[in-house]
C-alpha cells in the first residue's frame, strides 16, 4: 500500500482542491454540501468515517433522484398523477388495498399483465399513470402511449419497413402503459400490428 505524504493544506486551499476535483470526478453534491456538512461534523460529534458517509450517502441519493426524473421524463407522460392525488371515495369500485398492493411493482417484477377495465371517468387514465410513475420511481423502464397512437406508429413502420426494430423498442421496457384501448376500432392490420407488440413482450 503506497502512502502519500503531502504538506498541510489550508483551510482556503482545501476547499478549493476539494472543489476542483469534485467537478473532475462528477460529484455536484459533494461540491455543494461539504462545507456544510463540515462545519456540521464537530457539532454533531461524527467521525471521519461517518463525515464520509454522509458526503457519499448524499451523492447517492442525488444520483437516485436524478435517474428516477430520467425515468419518468423518458415515459413520456401526458401529465402528473399520483396515488395519493387519487378520489378513492368517488370511486367506490376501486378498493385501495388492492392499488396500494399494485403500488409495489410487484407484478411488474414478476412480469405480469395488468388491464384496468371501467366506465369512462372512473380515474383508469390516474391509475394507469400513477402506477406507472411509481414503477419509474422503482427503477424500472416504462413507456407510455395512446393506443391509437401506438397502432399509427406501427403502421407508418410497417410502410417504412422498420417494424421489426419498433417492436423491439417496445419490447425492451420494463412496463409498457398503453391507454384508452377500449375507446379505439382496430382494422385487422391494426389489430394484428399491436398484438406483434404484445407477443413481443
Amino acid at each position: 500500500m503506497t502512502t502519500f505524504h503531502r504538506r498541510p493544506l489550508t483551510e482556503e486551499a482545501a476547499e478549493a482542491s476539494i472543489y476542483q476535483a469534485c467537478q473532475r470526478l462528477r460529484l455536484p453534491t459533494i461540491r455543494s454540501q461539504f462545507v456544510e456538512l463540515s462545519a456540521a461534523a464537530p457539532r454533531d460529534q461524527m467521525s471521519y468515517l461517518g463525515f464520509l458517509a454522509e458526503l457519499l450517502m448524499a451523492e447517492c441519493d442525488y444520483r437516485a433522484r436524478k435517474a428516477s426524473e430520467r425515468r419518468i421524463k423518458a415515459a413520456s407522460f401526458p401529465r402528473q398523477k399520483s396515488l395519493r392525488e387519487f378520489n378513492f371515495d368517488a370511486n367506490p369500485n376501486v378498493d385501495p388495498a388492492v392499488i396500494h398492493s399494485l403500488a409495489s411493482c410487484d407484478w411488474v417484477r414478476k412480469h405480469l399483465p395488468l388491464c384496468l377495465i371501467g366506465d369512462s371517468g372512473t380515474g383508469k387514465s390516474h391509475l394507469l399513470i400513477a402506477l406507472g410513475t411509481e414503477a419509474a420511481l422503482a427503477g424500472f423502464k416504462v413507456k407510455y402511449t395512446l393506443a391509437a397512437k401506438l397502432v399509427n406508429e406501427l403502421v407508418e413502420a410497417a410502410d417504412e419497413k422498420v417494424l421489426t426494430k419498433t417492436i423491439a423498442r417496445y419490447g425492451r421496457v420494463d412496463l409498457l402503459c398503453i391507454d384508452e384501448l377500449g375507446y379505439m376500432e382496430l382494422d385487422r392490420h391494426g389489430a394484428e400490428l399491436l398484438f406483434q407488440v404484445l407477443t413481443e413482450r
